[in-house]
């Protein structure tokens, strides 16, 4: 079973389980530009359908109040996206007549107050193969809000011989979206071209991806972080010995009784981070989605 197959299926499972219960029925919201505070007028409201490929059922252009007006065709499952700037912002189709009020925030292509609370790397290795789930935890605490979205809103960088196997974005309003990294033109570099959004509180954006490379019994990790990351932290079953390279500082601390885990803190890009992993050990099911960036899946709701 993969790293990550317990955490899509319960977000899958809660947005069918949510959508198959909406009526064919007009939906009606607002949407509002929490940078400037306004309501956000001229913007694309589609209405998606989940159960049909990610299709759009309906479409509406916001007015001047930033209201908008759609009707679903069908039972569902749906989910509302307002696009503002070029950021696309994303809520399960209300309920009932519900309100279907959507916040957006203005674009730029950098933005002050955005960093990495936390680079998380779970590694789990049996039967010659090496699988690998990476979690990035970012903060946007930009005053006023922005949102970062460029050609390379975030760009991450894969292990040499690593094959990308599947990667999502979770938003601070607790929207996961599968989705796939674009590749840039460094080997293995690749980025996630999905808004950045601002603290929803202690709710942060958080980007996973889930790679495997061929294993001989040991590997050696060298992470190249791409901007200032608070924590770099590395999870490893209790049967993978664990040995920090030359200059690279990480600390043992106990999360998990069940789970290994090591620390670097206020790493920045260019430091040397290396770090070798040995043996055979699969990760506890639980711990993946318990102490492993357990306050992005908090978030999740």
């Amino acid at each position: 079973m993969k790293l990550t197959q317990i955490f899509f299926r319960f977000v899958v499972s809660s947005l069918l389980l949510s959508g198959s219960l909406i009526q064919a029925a007009p939906i009606n919201g607002t949407v509002t530009n929490k940078t400037n505070g306004k309501p956000s007028a001229g913007d694309t409201v589609v209405l998606v359908d989940v159960g049909a490929g990610m299709s759009e059922a309906a479409s509406a252009k916001t007015d001047a109040a930033g209201h908008y007006s759609l009707t679903a065709p069908g039972t569902g499952p749906y989910l509302v996206r307002a696009t503002h700037q070029g950021g696309t912002y994303f809520i399960a189709a209300p309920q009932g007549g519900g309100p279907g009020d959507i916040t957006v925030y203005d674009v730029a292509t950098k933005v002050d107050g955005i960093g990495i609370d936390a680079d998380m790397i779970l590694a789990e290795a049996a039967s010659g193969t090496l699988r690998v789930q990476e979690r990035y935890l970012v903060r946007n605490t930009s005053l006023p809000p922005k949102a970062q979205l460029s050609w390379n809103t975030f760009e991450i960088v894969l292990p040499p011989d690593a094959v990308l196997e599947g990667a999502s974005a979770t938003r601070p309003g607790g929207m996961a979206t599968n989705t796939r990294p674009v590749p840039l033109t460094q080997k293995q570099h690749y980025t996630f071209n999905i808004p950045i959004q601002p603290n929803q509180g202690e709710k942060e954006t958080l980007f996973e991806v889930e790679y495997h490379m061929p294993y001989n019994g040991k590997y050696t990790f060298s992470p190249q972080p791409q901007m200032p990351t608070d924590n770099l932290v590395v999870y490893i079953p209790k049967g993978i010995a664990f040995s920090a390279g030359t200059g690279a500082t990480f600390q043992s601390v106990q999360e998990d009784p069940r789970v290994q885990t090591y620390v670097a803190k206020n790493v920045h890009p260019g430091q040397t981070l290396a770090f070798t992993i040995s043996g055979e050990g699969q990760m506890p099911r639980e711990a993946q989605n318990s102490a492993p960036g357990q306050q992005a899946e908090a978030g999740m709701g």
